[in-house]
């Protein structure tokens, strides 16, 4: 069993202008891109210092008509076993298991309330990954559930997360913090009633100071939509929409 099982270890963003979108995240979040184009697939790559953080990419035509959107790849050692366990247990299965040459393997799946990930098998075992905390990188994973205790019983049965503190957010209901592998890398909560979008995975890039995010994000052409706002631990977030319309988020502090 891979040591990243059901760890988040790779972030793609597909929308039909990957120019714009490239341009935005080296500028907000710091990234360099590199060209990893293969035949028949454009791809750009986003690093932070030496290591590879996440993926760009046209829409595909099977997903044609949907607005750009990041989607999140969470590691599973047998590809194709793991797609038929979601499907058991009430999920779907958009795109069956492929290889990606030289790569790996990987699916499109999503749980059994519509909040789409990837299954992600490497064709070899990368380094482990730096503190999540540093500059570029993802801090936070985030579940907008259609319902929370359903959501649970889903993932942690799939990929053995295990509950931590468990936050009362009020009129708002429970969030929920999850650990994988015994680190606390995300949260989840029943999607509130009058959030337009469907439930859905969201992830928060690492910044410096929040403050001077939000500039670079104005500056850059997007939009801020809430925040920036004070979290237990003391960081600071922000949403927004990019661009080229997909939603992202970003962590920092005010230090």
């Amino acid at each position: 069993m891979p040591s990243k099982q059901g760890k988040f270890v790779w972030y793609e963003l597909m929308t039909d202008d990957t120019d714009a979108a490239e341009a935005f995240y080296k500028t907000v979040v710091g990234w360099t891109a590199r060209d990893t184009s293969i035949p028949g697939i454009q791809y750009t790559t986003f690093s932070a210092g030496e290591e590879m953080i996440a993926g760009l990419m046209k829409t595909p035509k099977e997903a044609e008509g949907m607005p750009p959107f990041w989607i999140g790849y969470i590691s599973a050692g047998d590809v194709d076993a793991t797609a038929r366990d979601v499907a058991a247990k009430g999920g779907a299965v958009h795109r069956q298991p492929d290889d990606i040459p030289d790569i790996g393997r990987f699916a499109v799946v999503a749980d059994p309330h519509g909040a789409a990930f990837c299954l992600f098998s490497p064709k070899e075992e990368g380094p482990p990954p730096g503190d999540p905390m540093t500059p570029g990188h993802v801090g936070w994973h985030e579940l907008m559930a259609g319902d929370l205790d359903g959501a649970w019983a889903f993932y942690s049965s799939m990929f053995g997360w295990e509950k931590d503190e468990a936050l009362d957010m009020g009129e708002m209901g429970t969030y929920q913090l999850f650990k994988v592998h015994g680190q606390t890398t995300g949260g989840m909560m029943t999607k509130p009633k009058d959030m337009p979008a469907p439930p859905h995975w969201g992830f928060y890039f690492v910044v410096g100071n929040i403050d001077a995010a939000v500039e670079r994000v104005n500056a850059a052409g997007g939009k801020v939509v809430m925040g920036p706002m004070e979290v237990p631990g003391g960081a600071w977030i922000i949403q927004g929409v990019d661009p080229t319309g997909a939603h992202f988020a970003l962590v920092g502090s005010r230090a």
